[in-house]
């Protein structure tokens, strides 16, 4: 098996892709939103890849060409938050003020498994 990473921006499905040769391990979703910010609200990796540390090689990935491209992120997921938290990302424009809001007020998003 091929174990050759690669990470596509996939437009029409909106999402952020990692293929493990030529097998979906997993995918970032996105949206733009009304002022062109990429809203990222959630992750996901197939758990028959889990523990390769995909998760973050997708997100690294990810923001580097977020910031190729100009974009502003609003990072929803809590994946990307972590990862945002714990790396530094030069250049990368970050809107937070939602999720800022959010948690100031008590507030919890419930979602899914995701990474």
């Amino acid at each position: 098996m091929d174990d050759a990473l690669t990470v596509t921006r996939n437009d029409d499905a909106g999402r952020y892709e990692i293929h493990v040769g030529d097998v979906l391990a997993g995918y970032s979703e996105f949206s733009i939103d009304e002022q062109g910010r990429i809203v990222v609200p959630h992750t996901e990796i197939d758990p028959a890849f889990g523990g390769r540390g995909l998760g973050t090689e997708l997100i690294t990935r990810m923001l580097a060409d977020i910031v190729r491209r100009g974009e502003t992120i609003v990072p929803l997921c809590p994946f990307v938050r972590r990862y945002l938290r714990s790396h530094e990302v030069p250049d990368l424009r970050i809107d937070d003020s939602f999720t800022r809001r959010q948690e100031s007020s008590g507030e919890r998003r419930r979602g899914g498994g995701g990474v």
